[in-house]
């Protein structure tokens, strides 16, 4: 793990277990060099991933100052698993796996998923849950020829884990689409809410060969999740 990643984790667990409480500044940039013994520029990558996660925010006059977590920040940009955002953030969370089962796409499923007509995927249906309460519906197709084998033990896991380090795949890049929906009477079940509208995620993934190998809809409960992004404006030469 490269320093600035095992500065953003140590500033990280002390916003979340409140040494750096809501609304103080961090130290300054150069009392972190100090406290590290790094570079200002290593400071100043951890920072800014810090602020890409929306835990501080740069203030003129206060430095980096601690943004309260009422929401949890979903990165939509990276290619993050629910299981590793959970983890980074030191939530208590469950998944619970709803259906397992291989189908065969057919030619409205293909057209929605980007998988061939007639091909075989796995179809995934988990429910994630936080604090006790189900916040998250995920459907997933993995391709079957890339992914012969899948049990609920891996589906109750990280799947990417599996994917990548027992199958050596190499996932690369993925197509999102983010829309909010109406919530129908089944995820109303399965959330047990009365909520009318989620936040939809649709993702095409693919490898590093440009071979897609995971269709997935992921939906949010509204009051639960923030979804952020880091953006850079690129200048004209």
């Amino acid at each position: 793990m490269k320093k600035y990643q095992e500065i953003f984790n140590d500033i990280k667990d002390k916003i979340l277990s409140d040494y750096y409480s809501a609304g103080t500044s961090l130290p300054t940039e150069k009392d972190l060099q100090e406290l590290y013994g790094v570079s200002r520029d290593t400071v100043r990558k951890a920072l800014a991933i810090l602020t890409e996660r929306g835990m501080i925010q740069k203030v003129q006059g206060r430095g980096s100052l601690v943004l309260k977590q009422e929401l949890l920040n979903f990165p939509v940009s990276g290619l993050t698993s629910y299981q590793e955002l959970t983890q980074s953030l030191q939530l208590q969370s469950q998944t619970n796996v709803v259906e397992l089962d291989v189908v065969s796409v057919s030619t409205s499923l293909s057209k929605l998923t980007g998988f061939e007509a007639y091909s075989k995927v796995w179809k995934i249906v988990r429910t994630r849950s936080i604090d006790g309460k189900v916040s998250v519906i995920d459907t997933d197709y993995l391709a079957h020829d890339l992914v012969p084998h899948m049990t609920r033990e891996i589906a109750s896991q990280s799947i990417y884990d599996y994917l990548e380090n027992k199958l050596g795949l190499d996932i690369s890049f993925a197509q999102k689409e983010i829309t909010i929906e109406p919530t129908n009477r089944e995820e109303k079940a399965l959330l047990q809410s009365q909520d009318d509208y989620l936040v939809l995620i649709k993702s095409r993934v693919f490898l590093g060969d440009t071979r897609q190998f995971q269709y997935t809809e992921s939906k949010h409960k509204i009051d639960k999740f923030r979804f952020v992004d880091f953006a850079r404006r690129k200048h004209s030469l």
